[in-house]
């Protein structure tokens, strides 16, 4: 039965070892604790966060946070004027996107084959329909130009490409997709949808990586499209929705739903519209970087308890003499125990102020470039407080066992020194 007096007289000698004790030795171990915590919690963070930033991706730059789109048994969203009327009216939207999405074909060098048994250089492509204006103020399209310039409003039969259709962005082979040869700014393809065909002008090649979602679009006037289409409805495809700050998706998912549009629309958040594939990876991750962690804090384990361990036998004489003039065994046990609650909680408090004060921050800001994904590192408190506490329980039974070995040993064996 634990007594206050223990708890005090405990306390006490283990302040009294840690200011006696070597300051580069305390260091280290206070180092092994940072290094366990940071394998804890970034590890798996990173894990978890390259998913998160291929999802973050889509977000930010196509499904917006929450997404109107045509019902499955639909092609287009009926009464789509209406809706975006709705929607426009509203005050919790900051940026409401329509698009005519469809797909096609996109053919290069046509003019120069003359052989008719050569094969045509062209790709299937999806195609986006946009409003220049407002698609640049949902998705910032006009930043990722890298050749030749932006859509205007008023612009016909021009198009952008994502860098997947040009050959010399150097992207590897990709499945079902001919890159284009000898295309740039100014150059003439040839662009189908339905069994229409039309002559437009590359007005601009995008750059961004090869995981972005918009490396294999094919981007056009809102207009243009629904003539290629064959719409003179002005039904759209999806209605993107970027939402003001402090404004709950799910709420307002609820609301248009309530409010008539899911009768001809799909209405979703973000993460609704997440595959369920994506999902499931990203707990697999999750399991991934837990067990990776597992391994490091049984490192941590052993080395608290080789490091307690060895500071008790060389202390075993001093240790018989405490328990000789009266110091309790539980009183000793408890200073080997409040020291390793020292590392832990330095080495975690300093892995938390590294974490939230610069790496969380930093690397949002400026996120890990992969081939798959602009990775972020995913850290929330209640996950991270749990591996605290993971990390101190585990150190605080590495530390009892071995102050425990030594302790229940003769009193007067340890004084002489005797095994």
């Amino acid at each position: 039965m634990l007594s206050f007096t223990n708890i005090r007289v405990g306390f006490y000698l283990a302040v009294r070892q840690l200011r006696r004790s070597s300051r580069w030795a305390t260091g280290l171990i206070v180092f092994v604790m940072l290094l366990t915590f940071l394998n804890l919690v970034v590890v798996t963070g990173l894990l978890v966060g390259i998913v998160a930033g291929i999802s973050n991706q889509f977000r930010v730059l196509e499904t917006g946070d929450v997404l109107v789109s045509a019902l499955d048994t639909k092609d287009y969203i009926e009464n789509s004027p209406q809706i975006l009327s709705f929607l426009e009216s509203l005050p919790q939207p900051r940026v409401v996107n329509e698009r005519y999405v469809t797909s096609g074909t996109i053919e290069a060098n046509y003019l120069s084959r003359t052989d008719p048994n050569e094969k045509a250089n062209k790709t299937g492509a999806s195609i986006d329909g946009i409003d220049p204006v407002a698609e640049n103020s949902f998705s910032g399209l006009a930043s990722f130009i890298g050749e030749g310039s932006y859509l205007a409003p008023d612009d016909y039969d021009k198009v952008l490409l994502g860098p997947q259709f040009v050959d010399r962005y150097s992207f590897g082979e990709q499945p079902g997709l001919t890159p284009l040869k000898n295309v740039y700014p100014g150059t003439k393809i040839r662009l189908t949808v339905n069994g229409s065909t039309r002559e437009v002008i590359v007005k601009g090649i995008l750059n961004v990586p090869a995981n972005s979602p918009l490396a294999a679009r094919v981007f056009i006037p809102a207009n243009e499209a629904r003539q290629l289409m064959g719409r003179s409805d002005y039904a759209v495809n999806e209605i993107a929705i970027l939402l003001k700050p402090g404004v709950d998706p799910v709420a307002f998912r609820d609301f248009l739903k309530n409010s008539g549009i899911a009768a001809n629309a799909k209405v979703r958040t973000f993460e609704d519209s997440i595959p369920n594939g994506v999902a499931e990876v990203q707990d697999t991750f999750g399991m991934i970087g837990n067990a990776i962690g597992s391994i490091g804090l049984v490192v941590a384990a052993i080395t608290i308890f080789i490091v307690i361990f060895i500071n008790a036998i060389t202390r075993r004489k001093f240790i018989g003499i405490l328990k000789g003039i009266g110091i309790s065994g539980q009183a000793i046990e408890l200073s080997y125990i409040f020291q390793s609650l020292f590392y832990a909680a330095i080495g975690s408090g300093i892995g938390m102020a590294f974490i939230y004060g610069f790496l969380v921050p930093y690397v949002s800001a400026h996120p890990i470039v992969l081939p798959i994904s602009n990775a972020i590192i995913v850290a929330p408190l209640p996950g991270t407080l749990l591996r605290i506490a993971l990390l101190v329980a585990t150190t605080v039974v590495a530390g009892y066992l071995p102050s425990r070995m030594i302790v229940r040993r003769n009193t007067l064996d340890s004084i002489l020194g005797r095994n």
